[in-house]
């Protein structure tokens, strides 16, 4: 399978003048329309200017805005990987543990818990190099969520689909994640490992410490980051369209607490660090550069080694566009403005 890619992306962001363009031109024909309804009666107007045209001027634009889709796209340079080969990396391997329980959407960290956490993620994959990242996602229990890999694309694109309703059983196993990151890594491999667990820390389903124990055992550094604060937050939920809180049995709102020392215990255990996250950072920049610390080591990795440029053809297709919008006339016909393709003799 073949890898898409654009090597000027940031160029992409000029396709929103597009709507904006759009916005104008709809307001202009509105105005348009209420200047010529001052000058009288419509049907009278358009007797006194029988080549005037309400359809071409519209599809005009819509030519011009696809002319300059295929021109911005163009020069974002899109491309096709044509070959994989495999090279030597120095990097480490890099296993993310997120939570993703109910208690996570508690928004006392903005916007919430979970998303200000993916939000960080990702940041710290686009710093990441020639390390290779995995993501584990837990509740109740543990999954995996992208295998260890050098594909950074990918770990974001996973990033983007994770929600509390990702995992059928809920709860806060921190330590089924450790042992699944623990069994996740690449086998054989003499690179340094760590693995960062991101939660509000609230275990409720095994000994997380222990698996942190036993991880450490094996050379790995268990690093946590604990999302929310000390005083708490309730736990909205969606309801028949309406935002509520979460209760208990006996009808009292749910305040979900960051557990600190639980997090402290496991990053002790583990041989890292613990941060706590707050409104202004995550952390995980502080911790990107513990884990840079580590000796990187020589590892194999598939990579596209060749890429095709396809600009040409979306160039080619904007200047198609282009001269057919010139083409096309505001005003009808003089000679085929009568002609009715459709009419029954």
């Amino acid at each position: 399978m073949e890898m898409f890619r654009f090597a000027n992306s940031e160029y992409l962001w000029a396709l929103l003048v597009i709507p904006v363009l759009t916005l104008f031109f709809v307001w202009s024909r509105i105005k348009r329309r209420q200047l010529l309804r001052k000058f009288g009666n419509e049907d009278t107007i358009s007797q006194l200017m029988p080549f005037a045209s309400r359809f071409r001027p519209v599809l005009k634009f819509a030519v011009l805005m696809l002319a300059l889709a295929s021109v911005i796209i163009g020069i974002a340079r899109p491309q096709f990987g044509a070959k994989l080969k495999k090279v030597k990396r120095e990097g480490i391997e890099l296993i993310i543990a997120l939570d993703v329980s109910n208690s996570m959407m508690a928004e006392d960290i903005k916007p919430n818990r979970l998303d200000r956490a993916k939000l960080a993620i990702s940041r710290l994959v686009d710093r990441l190099k020639d390390d290779k990242i995995g993501l584990i996602v837990f509740a109740g229990d543990a999954y995996t969520q992208l295998p260890i890999t050098t594909d950074y694309n990918s770990a974001k694109l996973f990033l983007n689909s994770i929600n509390t309703q990702i995992v059928p059983k809920q709860g806060t196993a921190i330590g089924a994640a450790i042992s699944l990151a623990e069994r996740s890594f690449t086998p054989d491999s003499k690179s340094n490992k760590a693995i960062i667990v991101i939660t509000d820390g609230e275990n409720h389903e095994d000994d997380a410490v222990a698996a942190a124990k036993a991880a450490a055992e094996k050379g790995i550094v268990i690093h946590t980051i604990g999302m929310g604060l000390p005083q708490g937050s309730p736990i909205p939920v969606l309801r028949n369209g309406q935002t509520e809180y979460l209760k208990d049995g006996t009808g009292n709102v749910v305040v979900t607490k960051l557990d600190e020392a639980t997090l402290e215990k496991i990053a002790a255990a583990g041989g890292g660090i613990y941060i706590r996250a707050n409104n202004a950072q995550v952390g995980l920049n502080t911790l990107l550069d513990e884990i840079n610390k580590l000796q990187k080591t020589e590892m194999d990795a598939m990579i596209y080694s060749e890429y095709n440029d396809q600009f040409q053809y979306f160039f080619a297709i904007g200047l198609f566009l282009i001269i057919l919008e010139f083409l096309i006339l505001e005003r009808k016909n003089r000679y085929l403005k009568n002609i009715n393709l459709f009419s029954i003799k």
